[in-house]
């Protein structure tokens, strides 16, 4: 019951969850659409059934490697919260509630300095990643958590 509650607390969650049951209806219908065009006479249509079918298999794949990076995330985040060593937000913000760039820019070395002393400490990879987002920039802010969950499941895997 503590999922469901979770769930409907959290709207980040609850956008996910509306966003991957739309994604499956389209991977189902899609799938569908694959095997009537598959099953057709038709040579041209064959080919087509077979090129629908990669559709949502690529889908699925990438659903389910997000919905993993997620949950990872999730699980890293509530350790450093546990901890007590998640960065602190307190950047100072627009009034539109957006974090002022300079600022984040002006906090950054400091979690890149903390990685560059400990690249093999996940907990760095973790808040450099929060460093990046709050800087705007969230194509390395995502390569960090990636590398971050890389080094999380290595330890996780090596300690059992």
């Amino acid at each position: 019951m503590s999922f469901f509650t979770g769930l409907f607390s959290n709207r980040a969650k609850l956008g996910v969850a509306l966003v991957t049951l739309l994604l499956l209806f389209y991977l189902v219908v899609s799938a569908q659409r694959g095997w009537l065009l598959l099953t057709s006479p038709e040579l041209t249509a064959r080919f087509m059934g077979a090129a629908y079918l990669v559709l949502p298999v690529v889908g699925a794949w990438a659903l389910i490697r997000e919905l993993m990076f997620g949950a990872r995330t999730e699980k890293m985040a509530a350790i450093l919260a546990e901890e007590g060593r998640l960065p602190v937000d307190d950047l100072p913000r627009t009034p539109a509630g957006r974090i002022i760039r300079e600022a984040a820019d002006a906090e950054f070395p400091k979690y890149k300095a903390e990685t560059e002393a400990a690249p093999e400490d996940w907990r760095s990879w973790f808040r450099l990643s929060c460093a990046y987002d709050a800087a705007g920039d969230r194509t390395r802010a995502r390569r960090s958590m990636r590398q971050a969950g890389k080094l999380f499941a290595e330890r996780a895997k090596a300690g059992s």
